[in-house]
């Protein structure tokens, strides 16, 4: 049964306070309304639209926060960091990322976000890929949003090395995983070469 518009309004400012990144399909589908109806609810409750809100949110959070590239140079969207802990960022799949024959996208994106993802994720002014493993486990398709959650795993100071694993997913299914070793030119191990 559907709820009343005022109680439904109420519901969906909630679920976007919770989850900003929540697309209008989503809350279509959650709340049982056309995605017309939720784009006039959030016209009447002043909420901008998907891009807006997360253009918003990472620059407000972010544009600061990120030492290793400048924020416009990663791959996806950062929603959320934890400098040398973890990190999340979203990359919608659009036609031009896709094979045009088989509408897959290219791996070279997949790839892209989540290293981005792991070099952004390191709290240093220089950091490097050394070493990659990847697995592609899933095709994404044109229109799919791709969740990339980085996560350091180790950290070997005294080699200038970290170990990132990115976890890729589209709708919680999981269709990548790269396990990412970094070089960061850390302070305390300049003078201290062995």
């Amino acid at each position: 049964m559907r709820k009343p518009k005022k109680e439904r309004q109420q519901a969906l400012k909630a679920s976007i306070k919770d989850n900003p990144f929540v697309t209008d399909e989503e809350l279509s589908a959650e709340f049982g309304v056309s995605v017309q109806t939720i784009r006039l609810d959030r016209m009447e409750l002043s909420i901008p639209e998907l891009r807006e809100r997360i253009k918003h949110v990472a620059e407000k959070t972010f544009g600061d926060e990120v030492k290793s590239l400048p924020i416009d140079e990663v791959i996806g969207e950062i929603i959320d960091i934890e400098l040398d802990n973890k990190a999340i960022s979203i990359f919608d799949v659009r036609p031009e990322h896709v094979f045009q024959r088989n509408r897959i996208a290219r791996g070279h994106h997949l790839f892209a976000q989540a290293n981005s993802l792991a070099v952004a994720v390191m709290n240093e002014e220089l950091a490097l890929t050394v070493k990659s493993e990847l697995q592609f486990l899933k095709p994404v398709k044109a229109g799919q949003r791709i969740v990339a959650k980085a996560q350091v795993t180790d950290r070997q100071p005294q080699k200038n090395r970290a170990f990132v694993k990115v976890v890729s997913t589209v709708d919680q299914a999981v269709v990548f995983i790269g396990t990412f070793e970094m070089y960061r030119m850390t302070e305390q191990s300049e003078g201290e070469h062995s």
